[in-house]
């Protein structure tokens, strides 16, 4: 019975506002994050080949009864594979502690909310891009950005 009302309690519990960013913190976000999100992305990369490789020993092992277990190798790819875990979920979590969304990991894509015109918007950017030159709706992704300013001349022109 407590333990009901102790579950009710934390599902009543209010999120905190999101985070609204300008265009300028976010641009300073994005710097000090494009690090961690490399990591990230490289990361998660890493951990799908081991997962392979996991999954290729369990089915050898299968196949063969468990007669010939690699051990040492399997211990060794278990390892290396916790640590790849804990460097991604590390990397994850300073990302989204600074308000900003990871939209898709394997693109690079976060977004910044904000507001533009009195609308709630996310500022965009992909890894690649030189700065956050587009926007789009809450409502919308990646395909419906639109640019910051229609007079951007695209990368090397500088922040106004």
């Amino acid at each position: 019975m407590a333990d009901e009302d102790d579950d009710q309690d934390q599902d009543e519990t209010p999120e905190p506002p999101q985070r609204l960013f300008t265009l300028t913190e976010a641009e300073h976000t994005r710097q000090e994050l494009e690090p961690f999100l490399v990591e990230a992305m490289d990361s998660r990369k890493k951990l799908s080949g081991l997962e392979n490789e996991l999954s290729a020993v369990s089915a050898r092992i299968m196949m063969m009864g468990g007669v010939l277990v690699p051990y040492e190798k399997l211990a060794a790819v278990r390892m290396q594979h916790q640590q790849l875990a804990e460097t991604l979920k590390s990397a994850l979590n300073r990302i989204l502690e600074t308000g900003c969304l990871i939209k898709d990991l394997d693109a690079g894509l976060l977004d910044f909310p904000a507001v533009i015109n009195k609308q709630d918007v996310y500022l965009c950017w992909k890894l690649g891009e030189d700065r956050i030159r587009f926007y789009h709706r809450q409502d919308e992704g990646f395909d419906s950005r639109k640019p910051l300013d229609p007079h951007d001349l695209g990368p090397g022109d500088t922040i106004q």
